[in-house]
């Protein structure tokens, strides 16, 4: 029986840089902030905190600049890939907070984007989750005037098809259903009668937004997972992209599995089997994809591969 880690797994180049930058602060300053968990997977999460990564909200701005003005010292916040809004900026900026800005430059990107449309009169609709740090940032930028929508359904119900639109996606979507939604809309936001006097051509613009390290992954795991008599994804249970990849391991494989830690590992799961195959998130560290497949092969007394 083998045991094989998926080449194409792990982080993406974005949280790679992230996590970097903020191991670089952590070498010269003992303690080191960030704005939320820096990546949505508990277990780095806890290897960064033991190194001095403390994770912090923006209502705490005020406690850590004070505890700073005492201590003579200017506090060091990390934004983490995610990115934040705008008044996030401006609300450090005031407080004397230095800021590592560790966006992701997709992100970036995006919320540009975002912001060029929507000083145009655009309505701005996002495929996305309301609540997701990536959305929170990109509803900044555009004074959380925008349509947040996860579905076919919600873009048809909440869109006035009357004005000029502009779809995006937050960049860890699902392509398939951004597709959808896209061509729903297409059919719906069209030339319109909205006055007696003249017809007016109401623009839409669908911007494929989705990170092209996250979708560019599915083929291969969907591939990869095919090959394998079992599949164990490991991944955080908050994060939106471990949650895409795992589905669509788990339609190529129905006998995939989802784990958050290598104890999750249930026996039954390997009775019979020959060929087990480890994947994760965008977010998942390689040493954690290696910890499993050091536990499975020395649990199960399995050959190496």
């Amino acid at each position: 029986m083998n045991v094989t880690i998926d080449a194409n797994s792990g982080f993406c180049w974005g949280v790679v840089r992230t996590v970097q930058i903020a191991e670089q602060y952590l070498e010269k300053y003992d303690s080191v902030y960030v704005l939320g968990h820096i990546i949505h997977n508990p277990k780095e999460i806890e290897r960064l905190q033991n190194k001095g990564l403390q994770t912090i909200h923006v209502e705490d701005f005020e406690r850590i600049s004070a505890d700073a003005a005492t201590s003579g010292s200017m506090p060091r916040v990390l934004i983490r890939a995610h990115g934040e809004p705008p008044h996030t900026y401006r609300k450090a900026f005031e407080l004397g907070i230095e800021l590592i800005d560790a966006t992701c430059p997709v992100v970036t990107k995006l919320q540009e984007r975002v912001r060029k449309f929507y000083d145009q009169g655009y309505q701005v609709v996002v495929f996305g989750k309301k609540d997701h740090a990536e959305v929170i940032g990109v509803r900044g930028v555009c004074n959380d005037e925008c349509i947040v929508v996860k579905s076919v359904e919600e873009g048809l119900s909440n869109v006035n098809v009357e004005r000029k639109t502009v779809l995006f996606s937050q960049t860890t979507m699902d392509r398939p259903t951004f597709y959808a939604l896209r061509d729903a809309l297409q059919g719906r936001v069209k030339e319109l009668i909205v006055d007696t006097m003249q017809n007016i051509a109401v623009e839409f613009h669908a911007k494929d937004t989705i990170c092209g390290q996250v979708s560019g992954r599915e083929d291969k795991l969907a591939a990869f997972a095919a090959t394998q008599d079992i599949m164990l994804f490991i991944a955080g249970h908050e994060s939106s992209n471990g949650k895409v990849l795992y589905n669509v391991a788990k339609a190529s494989n129905p006998r995939t599995y989802f784990i958050e830690d290598v104890q999750e590992v249930q026996d039954e799961w390997l009775d019979g089997v020959k060929t087990v195959g480890i994947s994760g998130a965008t977010s998942t560290p390689q040493w954690l994809m290696e910890k499993l497949k050091k536990y499975v092969e020395e649990r199960y007394a399995l050959e190496v591969a």
